[in-house]
């Protein structure tokens, strides 16, 4: 059975990735909700050998799509409907800014959002974070490259990133 602090001690990372996938303040909020209670009763199925935080990012993203593809066969959402991340009035110039990558990391593609947070807000490695979206390695290295080039593109940022070798 989880302790407790276990599943406490991932609230605040679950709690940003739900935001990411959600893109709604509250919505994310009912989502960790869901993911601890699914934990809770799901604890005994847990294999031994997958990460805390992996396992919970998984039962997430799982989480939202499923119900994302239960709202999408109940109605349809116009983009007008969709909510913008919260934003307070900045105070100094690197809020504005902080702001304005946000909005911009919020207007990607999911796929490319969820696989950029998991592996530079969340520490992931592409492995880890292949696993948990449930797609190849080498599909997460395309999508996070790509919204690494588009997030460049929408800054105005002209230096060319140095590449690394990924094993």
């Amino acid at each position: 059975m989880p302790t407790p602090d276990a599943l406490a001690r991932e609230a605040a990372a679950m709690k940003r990735y739900a935001i990411t996938l959600t893109r709604d303040m509250g919505a994310a909020e009912d989502l960790v909700q869901d993911c601890m209670e699914r934990a809770l009763h799901k604890w005994t199925l847990r294999r031994e050998g997958v990460p805390l935080r992996s396992w919970l990012f998984t039962m997430m993203r799982n989480l939202h799509v499923d119900g994302w593809r239960r709202a999408s066969r109940q109605r349809t959402v116009s983009l007008e409907d969709q909510e913008t991340p919260p934003q307070l009035p900045p105070n100094q110039e690197h809020h504005v800014e902080l702001n304005r990558l946000l909005r911009q990391v919020m207007d990607l593609p999911e796929d490319q959002r969820a696989a950029l947070v998991l592996v530079t807000v969340e520490g992931f490695t592409f492995r880890e974070a292949a696993q948990t979206l449930g797609v190849p390695e080498g599909t997460v290295l395309s999508r996070v490259s790509r919204a690494r080039a588009a997030l460049r593109k929408a800054t105005g940022t002209t230096t060319t990133p140095k590449l690394r070798s990924v094993k």
